[in-house]
């Protein structure tokens, strides 16, 4: 606590800190909560930076900001009121940069946003609304000022790089797990042309990149005490890359009928009724800016984004578990098995995505 204390006297924050404590299950950073004394000061959020995965903390901090204040600034265009609860506010350090570096570890601070709930999962009403967030959210960057953002993790929804990473495991078979998994490697790699396809697009020019999210799960998002959205968070991995990105993780996480790391595997499938409710709210936002090809590859995009995953966590399966957080030795495995299981499904019900977004065009 007494080291948190240190910590946040180095941001320029009001009020005064009467406690610090753990804040939301993230798998990357670790997050408080600051509290203050006084009822007419804020609360904030206090963020060690996971440097390992953002090396360049100065370019994803200053991504953020440039993205949180033009957004405020569209937000304020359309005669929104509220705007500390709709959208993200950085705190800047003391000494001006807007993080903090204590001589080991990285330390950046947001408001607070009171009274917000994120949830695991939704129901096709939110997923609409959802929807229409997250097209607005890539709709309002579209005319962001300056040189492009930078790329925080670059390749990160990059699937060729991704199976290059997987062969490297497959190669070192570091964790001796490689025999245990073998059937499914043959699995990924069977599918591993098709999935490559975005890229191809890309160089031939079909497939432009925009600023995305990359990261769309649904925790990501915050909603009011009625359900009403207020604004998507977690923007590490805000950057150029593929509106199929932010629309497939999207449908990978909330569309999934359980958990990321579920064991029972004949509980998870894709609920179509969540994909039609999240298509039809993101393609009413975003199709101003958005092409045919990007709309007719959005259910390829839902494939994708769960494929990728698959192959994330069973490479760092295969390479001893030395990327993600897990619960037990065994844990990347088992959200393995569930991506793929998952994955299984929106292959099964592509036929049926295809047919409705082409009904929205």
């Amino acid at each position: 606590m007494k080291n948190l204390q240190n910590v946040v006297s180095h941001f320029e924050t009001k009020g005064t800190v009467s406690e610090i404590s753990p804040l939301g299950s993230g798998l990357i950073n670790d997050t408080y909560r600051v509290s203050t004394i006084e009822n007419e000061m804020p609360d904030y959020v206090l963020q060690r930076i996971n440097h390992a995965i953002f090396q360049d903390v100065e370019l994803m901090q200053d991504n953020i900001s440039r993205v949180t204040s033009h957004i405020r600034h569209k937000l304020e265009q359309k005669g929104e009121s509220d705007l500390d609860r709709k959208t993200l506010t950085v705190i800047p350090a003391t000494d001006g940069k807007l993080y903090y570096f204590d001589g080991d570890s990285y330390w950046r601070m947001t408001l607070l946003i009171p009274d917000a709930v994120s949830y695991e999962a939704v129901t096709p009403e939110f997923s609409y609304y959802t929807g229409k967030a997250f097209g607005d959210f890539q709709n309002m960057l579209v005319d962001l000022p300056g040189e492009p953002l930078g790329a925080t993790i670059p390749d990160f929804h990059n699937m060729e790089f991704r199976l290059s990473q997987l062969a490297d495991a497959i190669n070192a078979d570091a964790a001796g797990r490689l025999e245990k998994a073998q059937y499914l490697v043959d699995e990924l790699l069977n599918r591993a042309d098709e999935m490559c396809k975005a890229e191809r697009m890309h160089r031939e020019g079909i497939l432009p990149k925009r600023i995305t999210h990359c990261d769309t799960k649904v925790n990501n998002m915050l909603f009011d005490q009625e359900g009403n959205f207020l604004c998507v968070i977690d923007l590490d991995t805000t950057m150029p890359g593929y509106v199929l990105s932010d629309f497939g993780d999207f449908i990978r996480t909330a569309g999934n009928t359980a958990a990321e790391d579920e064991t029972d595997l004949s509980k998870i499938s894709v609920n179509m009724d969540i994909f039609r409710s999240f298509a039809k709210g993101y393609v009413e936002s975003a199709k101003p800016f958005l092409t045919t090809v990007e709309i007719e590859n959005l259910p390829y995009g839902a494939k994708l984004l769960t494929y990728m995953q698959t192959v994330r966590f069973l490479t760092d399966y295969l390479n001893g578990d030395v990327y993600y957080k897990i619960k037990s030795p065994e844990h990347n495995w088992e959200r393995t098995l569930a991506q793929f299981t998952l994955l299984q499904s929106i292959e099964a019900n592509e036929p049926e995505m295809k047919a409705f977004i082409k009904d929205l065009l």
